[in-house]
């Protein structure tokens, strides 16, 4: 019994996963908030690009 209790205490195996989850978990989230960030400004430059194209077709040709 105390020997399989030693070889559990010095099992590491799940800790690696815990702390690799805890990494793709980190990305996740700081790819989540650039992209997020990342699509306002998008958004935001393409609705000026869009009111400068409608703008240019409402314009009188000589």
């Amino acid at each position: 019994m105390l020997k399989l209790l030693n070889k559990i205490r010095r099992n590491e195996e799940g800790a690696t996963a815990i702390e690799y989850g805890l990494i793709a978990a980190l990305v996740a989230i700081a790819l989540i908030t650039a992209l997020g960030g990342l699509g306002g400004a998008l958004g935001t430059k393409f609705g000026e690009i869009a009111s400068s194209v409608d703008t240019a077709g409402d314009a009188p040709t000589s």
